[in-house]
């Protein structure tokens, strides 16, 4: 009889202490990271990044083609380590953060390989002006943290043309192309 009660009070629990497959982008540990790279005259790399941005994911080993990401990026925030040349990226040569503060992606499907990463598919908004991308996704690894937390990471890779949203600076044929790596760390979040 004591060993039913056990099995029945246990039962009650479980629910209380599940677990979504919801994730929070950390940022506060600043677990994640946007970059950029542009080339400069074919002769070199610009990099850069953007500081602030925030996001949430669904993610489910199990079913991972059922994932969805979504992220929102303060353009203000762009860093190129160099304080006038992000003067210019922010001005309407280039991001016009006055006019367009954020910029954003939105997951539309994912298509799963079998090493754990795959293709994210979905809409990116920069300028006020929304496109489709493809992200080449690789998956990093997922587990309990230190601090009884469960986390798991990704990184990704995609390019998009200048022109595409309406960037009228040219650079020369060498720099009419964007590359983005992200590098993301959720926690994911307990249900209640």
């Amino acid at each position: 009889m004591k060993l039913y009660k056990i099995v029945l009070m246990s039962l009650l629990l479980i629910p209380s202490m599940a677990q979504s497959n919801e994730y929070v982008i950390d940022k506060k540990g600043m677990h994640a990271s946007i970059q950029f790279r542009v080339s400069h005259l074919g002769y070199s790399w610009l990099w850069g990044r953007f500081n602030e941005f925030e996001g949430r994911f669904n993610y489910d080993s199990k079913e991972p083609e059922k994932s969805t990401v979504n992220v929102t990026i303060k353009t203000h925030s762009v860093d190129s380590n160099h304080a006038e040349r992000d003067k210019h990226l922010r001005s309407d040569d280039f991001l016009d953060v006055k006019k367009y503060p954020e910029a954003s992606f939105v997951s539309t499907s994912y298509q799963p390989d079998n090493n754990g990463g795959g293709i994210l598919n979905g809409d990116f908004t920069l300028r006020g002006i929304t496109k489709p991308i493809s992200i080449s996704v690789k998956f990093t690894g997922e587990g309990v943290d230190p601090w009884g937390g469960y986390r798991a990471g990704f990184e990704g890779t995609t390019k998009f043309l200048m022109s595409d949203y309406k960037i009228k600076k040219d650079l020369g044929p060498a720099s009419k192309e964007v590359e983005l790596f992200l590098v993301v760390e959720g926690i994911r979040e307990k249900v209640n």
